[in-house]
């Protein structure tokens, strides 16, 4: 009976107070972290123009335009006589944009020797008799509009 200690034997240690506890009592109070900022975190790499280009208008008109020529029409002469209306309202912003010295001389004949040709293409879209040569000039004059839209868009 050498193997179990008697109880008056038993070595009794003091229990010590826990670490924890002391060391929560030397903060004085809880501070509340900051709040993450998402705000910052998210950044574009790349910045995205607002502004509308110059040339807006007019590239919104010939747009509509283009998006006549794609549909089916009433009749030929209406779609050439709207393409003449779109052209002529295009050349007068072109000017405005030119008389408030926004757009340099050589852009806006450059638009406007391609609304030209644009009105050239229509106008053989009314002479047209075919069906094959209607949508043949169609697609040329619309070629002729996206490439004003370009012009207009370099304003």
């Amino acid at each position: 009976s050498e193997t179990t200690i008697s109880p008056d034997k038993f070595p009794i240690e003091k229990r010590k107070r826990s670490e924890i506890t002391r060391d929560r009592r030397s903060r004085t109070s809880l501070v509340k972290p900051e709040p993450p900022n998402f705000e910052i975190g998210w950044k574009r790499t790349k910045e995205i123009p607002l502004e509308k280009p110059k040339g807006y208008v007019i590239m919104d008109f010939l747009e509509k335009l283009v998006g006549l020529m794609e549909r089916e029409f009433g009749s030929v002469v209406l779609l050439a006589k709207a393409g003449e209306i779109v052209a002529e309202r295009a050349r007068e912003e072109a000017e405005v944009l030119r008389e408030e010295g926004e757009v340099d001389e050589r852009m806006v004949t450059e638009l406007f020797r391609v609304l030209k040709l644009m009105e050239m293409d229509l106008a053989m879209v009314k002479a047209a008799v075919k069906e094959e040569t209607l949508n043949e000039r169609i697609e040329q004059a619309k070629a002729r509009c996206r490439q004003a839209i370009l012009v207009a868009n370099s304003f």
